[in-house]
């Protein structure tokens, strides 16, 4: 359990990596997916087309929602977008910033499945058996038959077992033109997404890098954020959980106050380490101690988050220089004024 929870804060405080990794897990399983899937054309004319075209595009989004449910950060993209404005102005920029980093990757896993798809060439050549101009490879030698048997004969082209006009077309001509035009579509897919890619990430910083590194920056800052405010309330939960089962246990049995104290040295060494406990624990509280005042608390950070204004106070001991400098006759030291410094952070974007 202690491997498994230390793999899991490793992949939390590298979300970035944990995502790029469950991508590549999922490219890997829509190709293992397509090698172990049983493709059966109906090898109808009525079903071929909408059989190839789901079978190419109905997995594709498919891996491309699965890659959105993964991702933690759709929730929090949503709840940003539709959380009121408070103390604390949104950030479009950020957000469509966060979105898109999420779209570049659950698009990986169905690229991967378009592209394996159209290089194998079984989708396409079911969905276009029956509707490709094959009569290049006909028989010319033999009368061709009305056009809905036509259809028919065709539409049975990539189903081996069942296909009978071998008098009037080659099929496996016809098969091999299909699948070639498959993969042409297959690497020209290719070639298109990487060159899209390569664009998006390294042509786009170059115009706009001082908008790109503030919205990274940002983002980077929304996410840590949450994942902090989750785990203090996650800490300011187990606190209390704590202090409220000792106070319960110190009102309801008070004799156990009176067995401790005949023991002085060991029952001296329990006290001390169960006041530094409660000491510790009550720290954590951070001050909220009633349960509506924790429920005004969440409700307030949800209403009016704390605007990004940090305030900065230094106090050295010492007056100000305008009222003089004054020093102790015990000591040669003299001591600084008071100052008061404030510094801001905004984010114009």
């Amino acid at each position: 359990m202690d491997k498994f929870r230390m793999m899991f804060q490793f992949l939390q405080a590298n979300q970035e990596s944990f995502m790029n990794g469950i991508c590549g897990i999922m490219a890997l399983a829509s190709v293992q997916l397509y090698s172990s899937f049983e493709f059966t054309c109906p090898c109808l004319p009525e079903y071929n087309l909408a059989y190839g075209l789901g079978i190419l595009l109905v997995p594709a989004v498919w891996f491309f929602m699965l890659g959105f449910v993964l991702n933690n950060n759709i929730s929090m993209v949503t709840e940003e977008w539709r959380r009121p404005a408070g103390a604390r102005r949104k950030e479009p920029r950020v957000l469509r910033y966060m979105l898109c980093s999420m779209t570049q990757r659950a698009l990986i896993a169905p690229s991967v499945w378009i592209a394996v798809s159209l290089m194998h060439g079984e989708s396409l050549l079911c969905a276009c058996s029956a509707a490709a101009d094959l009569r290049r490879f006909f028989n010319r030698s033999r009368a061709a038959p009305p056009e809905r048997e036509l259809a028919r004969l065709l539409a049975r082209i990539p189903c081996e077992n069942v296909f009978d006009g071998h008098e009037l077309i080659s099929r496996e001509a016809a098969s091999r033109y299909i699948r070639c035009m498959s993969q042409a579509c297959g690497w020209t897919f290719l070639l298109i997404i990487t060159l899209v890619a390569f664009m998006v990430r390294g042509i786009r910083p170059c115009f706009t890098q001082a908008a790109f590194l503030k919205s990274k920056y940002w983002s980077h800052y929304i996410d840590t954020e949450r994942r902090l405010f989750d785990e203090t309330c996650r800490e300011h939960a187990k606190s209390f959980a704590k202090v409220c089962i000792q106070q319960y246990f110190e009102s309801i049995s008070g004799e156990i106050m009176v067995f401790h104290n005949h023991h002085s040295q060991k029952g001296e060494n329990l006290k001390h380490n169960k006041e530094e406990t409660h000491t510790s624990e009550e720290e954590k509280l951070l001050g909220i101690r009633e349960k509506d005042y924790m429920n005004k608390v969440l409700w307030n950070w949800h209403t009016c988050k704390p605007p990004l204004h940090l305030h900065k106070r230094g106090k050295e001991e010492s007056v100000s220089e305008h009222s003089g400098v004054h020093a102790h006759s015990n000591d040669s030291h003299s001591q600084k004024s008071v100052k008061n410094g404030y510094v801001a952070y905004y984010s114009k974007i």
